[in-house]
């Protein structure tokens, strides 16, 4: 999973991936290229994953590495490969309707640049025709032209129409790549990297207002036990169900996220910590008061329970020092027997 790669290389585990990806590649004669890098450690570090599992394939079958094999690995599997492409795609296409809009206009300029010349002759004319055959000619030639006109006006019309809506597809389009960006695949939670983006806005936004602002940190017990018992499909099912649970109660504008593996942190807004603690105590209680079934099997799995800690955030205090001391009261409920949320607050106050 591709949460758990990124968290497993912002970590210490992140030394040993480089350097297994790095005699692997020396192995199998790839060049350590920044995106052959990227492929190998994303091989290393998840290697039950699909990239690993057909990068798997293609050296049991003996293919060779090549940039282009490597280039079409990553357009496949790597997220911010395929963001670029769709980015740089829709970019392409939004160039080409410009451009064809930018004709058009010019041509409509020239059009009717030409009809301006065409009433101007015909003024001239109007004070110096006295002759009915002359008159009736000038009169026809205006009407063409007035016609040609009309008829390149509604042309440039239907081309601005088509734009507008093309555009309008590409900004959706370039709207859900942006969604896809910043959601995990796995529980349609946000992912990390819009934590932290709308952890810096929420810190920004509560500065400006001198408001509180609460965090909170929440994990799953046990669960590597779980994985491993149970195999990466079953713990992914219950990673699914407590981010389901996660995101109820986390909605906006309260806002929720799988932070890597079975990690979630949640921000909230105006909220004290008691308020927090509440809820996080809800989170809690209904995670660990369904006995979660193996889908393949129906098998009993018994009951997963989280456990969680909060820090609330002083105004002008930065955000990474809040995450530090929510994620440190997440490890005093570990400690502390797990199944459990711990308030941050009351630690400072103890202390």
């Amino acid at each position: 999973m591709s949460g758990d790669v990124e968290t497993t290389l912002r970590g210490p585990e992140a030394y040993k991936v480089a350097r297994a990806a790095m005699e692997l590649m020396e192995r199998h004669q790839v060049w350590p290229t920044a995106l052959n890098f990227e492929l190998w450690t994303h091989y290393v570090a998840d290697p039950e994953g699909p990239l690993a599992r057909e990068l798997g394939r293609l050296l049991s079958e003996g293919e060779a590495l090549t940039e282009t094999v490597c280039e079409e690995l990553a357009a496949a599997y790597l997220a911010k490969v395929r963001l670029n492409d769709q980015i740089r795609d829709a970019g392409d296409q939004l160039s080409k309707e410009l451009s064809a809009v930018s004709t058009a206009i010019r041509e409509a300029q020239k059009s009717n640049q030409s009809y301006g010349q065409t009433l101007a002759g015909a003024s001239k004319g109007l004070t110096t025709t006295t002759d009915a055959n002359s008159f009736k000619a000038m009169v026809d030639e205006l009407s063409a032209a007035t016609r040609r006109v009309q008829r390149e006006n509604k042309s440039l019309e239907k081309r601005l129409d088509d734009s507008t809506t093309e555009v309008n597809r590409l900004r959706e389009h370039l709207e859900q790549v942006r969604r896809d960006a910043t959601t995990d695949g796995l529980t349609n939670l946000a992912n990390r990297k819009a934590f932290d983006d709308e952890l810096d806005r929420a810190c920004a936004e509560a500065d400006t207002a001198g408001t509180i602002l609460t965090l909170a940190v929440l994990d799953i017990d046990h669960f590597k036990g779980f994985n491993d018992t149970w195999g990466h499909q079953t713990g992914d099912q219950v990673i699914r169900y407590v981010a389901s649970v996660i995101g109820r109660i986390g909605a906006p504008p309260r806002f929720a996220a799988r932070y890597g593996g079975e990690e979630f942190a949640m921000i909230f807004p105006n909220e004290d910590a008691a308020l927090v603690e509440s809820c996080l105590e809800e989170i809690r209680h209904e995670v660990a008061s369904r006995t979660l079934k193996r889908r393949s099997t129906n098998e009993d799995l018994g009951t997963v329970t989280i456990s969680a800690g909060l820090a609330q955030r002083q105004v002008g205090e930065p955000a990474l020092a809040a995450m530090e001391r929510a994620d440190s009261a997440l490890y005093t409920s570990k400690r502390t027997g797990r199944n459990r949320v711990t308030n941050g607050e009351r630690i400072v106050a103890a202390a």
